[in-house]
């Protein structure tokens, strides 16, 4: 059976990607992601935060529409609808936005280390979504891997969470709810077609952002400016969550969300030879306590 016939069978008996392989999509979506931080950082050196949000939103649409002209893609269903735009208002909308606006007045590492909560957010938001139920030590690994990661933001900000914090923790919860439902959506329809459609659903807002923000924001565009703004919407916007899809389709939400756990490091990293920040001084110690909670968590029975 070809890929394109696959693609074109009912959900019901259209086959599902393997775990091995789901593991692998799932990794390589978190570890382009771990690089939508300072690329968005290198995008507000030449665009304002909305002009960026704007300009990443209605580039990724555009390639999203011709993806879905290129597959001749049929309209969304009318069970699908709902949950594509909790995918566009969490994932298109209101994460990329709020953590713009973040890096504007706080480093690159420090707001990926606070997003570390994530994987715990949309592992319980999905799992009242769906009514599964993980096992204890699941949640036991998860919960000391959020933990580290709040301890290590908490020492960051010597005890007193900012307005960037604040812009980051509401986020990651409707980024939560938008990982969680788009994980379920492609359980029943290609990952690619969920966040393509997702995308495009925001281009009504995305435009008038864009130009809100070419009106009223100061416009510099350099090589890196170009760049990251290059980076976040092709990649971080579109790309990195067809992988990431497929990825949680094939081994599951809550699964593929301790994966990101990983995700703040490998930003730090980033941050460090990209940006130039220096390395948090906890962040070796933080890493080897979240590495033993993803390898819990992906033994941990459901």
């Amino acid at each position: 059976m070809t890929a394109q016939d696959s693609a074109t069978l009912p959900a019901a008996i259209a086959p599902r990607p393997r775990p091995t392989s789901g593991l692998a999509f799932a990794a390589l979506g978190v570890a382009l992601f771990s690089l939508s931080f300072p690329a968005t950082a290198w995008s507000l050196t030449g665009f304002g935060p909305w002009t960026s949000t704007g300009l990443r939103g209605v580039l990724a649409g555009l390639l999203a529409a011709l993806y879905l002209a290129a597959v001749r893609a049929p309209l969304p269903r009318r069970e699908h609808r709902a949950g594509l735009l909790t995918v566009s208002a969490g994932c298109v909308l209101g994460f990329p936005l709020l953590t713009t606006l973040a890096l504007r007045i706080s480093s690159s590492a420090h707001s990926a280390v606070v997003i570390g909560v994530l994987p715990l957010a949309t592992a319980v938001v999905a799992a009242l979504r769906t009514g599964r139920r993980p096992s204890r030590g699941f949640w036991a690994a998860a919960l000391a891997g959020a933990g580290a990661v709040l301890v290590f933001t908490l020492l960051q900000s010597h005890g007193r969470p900012g307005l960037a914090d604040l812009y980051l923790f509401v986020g990651l919860l409707v980024c939560a709810a938008g990982y969680a439902e788009g994980g379920r959506l492609s359980r029943e329809i290609p990952g690619a077609r969920v966040i393509a459609w997702a995308v495009v659903a925001a281009l009504p807002v995305m435009v008038p952002v864009a130009a809100l923000g070419l009106a009223t924001e100061p416009v510099h565009p350099g090589a890196k400016a170009l760049a990251g703004l290059a980076y976040v919407a092709a990649v971080s916007q579109f790309g990195g969550f067809v992988l990431w899809y497929r990825g949680m389709a094939g081994i599951g939400v809550p699964r593929a969300s301790q994966l990101q756990l990983a995700q703040p490091l490998l930003t730090l990293v980033a941050s460090v030879l990209l940006l130039g920040e220096t390395l948090p001084a906890a962040a070796p110690v933080t890493a080897v306590v979240v590495l033993l909670c993803i390898a819990a968590t992906q033994r941990a029975r459901s």
